[in-house]
């Protein structure tokens, strides 16, 4: 059967259409998959890498349910203008311990992936409650029932990070019973706070 022959048959034959359709998908999501499933320096935490503690980890949790990473992306390219205004460009292995990958393709605001160390927590504070009183033509909005609401919240911490220690995150017993202690006190904007400022210093080479 020729060229013209087979393409009309397709044509003709709605189940043989799909199913040609799923096929050449498939080969092409193999295609994309199978090297980052395959290549080590993809999937292994690089040197200096290291699992969000509990506060990082609740101001992580905060940051994904405020919808943060609608406006930020956390994914520094590796072009000049980029690297130039946020730093060194983001390496695989320094999302190794991030479920899910926050890297994100939309900025309304800048990139987040270097923010780390770059204001005071005192900043940051202010920028999430009330973003104009330190940006004055900042479009973000406010985010003030986070200085009000409590960072731990009975056990969520405890049974989010011996979740992650099933999927490789390296907690010791220790630390997740001493989770709750960590957060004593924290109100919700302290720790998102501890989170922003974590991002993009605990690789070797990372920091700005």
């Amino acid at each position: 059967m020729n060229a013209v022959g087979l393409h009309r048959k397709l044509e003709e034959n709605a189940g043989l259409l799909i199913f040609g359709i799923l096929f050449v998908s498939a080969i092409g999501g193999l295609v994309q998959v199978l090297p980052s499933v395959m290549q080590e320096s993809l999937v292994a935490p690089e040197a200096g890498a290291r699992p969000y503690g509990p506060a990082e980890l609740a101001g992580r949790d905060i940051y994904i349910r405020e919808g943060c990473g609608t406006c930020h992306s956390q994914q520094v390219r590796p072009l000049l203008a980029e690297i130039k205004r946020y730093g060194p460009y983001s390496r695989a292995g320094e999302s190794a311990y991030d479920r899910p990958f926050l890297w994100g393709s939309k900025r309304t605001g800048p990139d987040l992936h270097r923010v780390g160390g770059r204001y005071t927590d005192l900043w940051h504070r202010l920028h999430l409650l009330d973003p104009r009183s330190v940006v004055p033509n900042s479009i973000m909005p406010a985010y003030p029932w986070l200085g009000e609401r409590p960072a731990n919240v009975g056990d969520t911490i405890q049974r989010k990070m011996r979740a992650l220690r099933m999927v490789g995150h390296p907690y010791t017993e220790a630390q997740i019973e001493g989770a709750p202690q960590a957060l004593e006190g924290m109100m919700e904007v302290d720790a998102l706070v501890a989170y922003l400022q974590g991002l993009g210093v605990s690789s070797d080479g990372a920091a700005p």
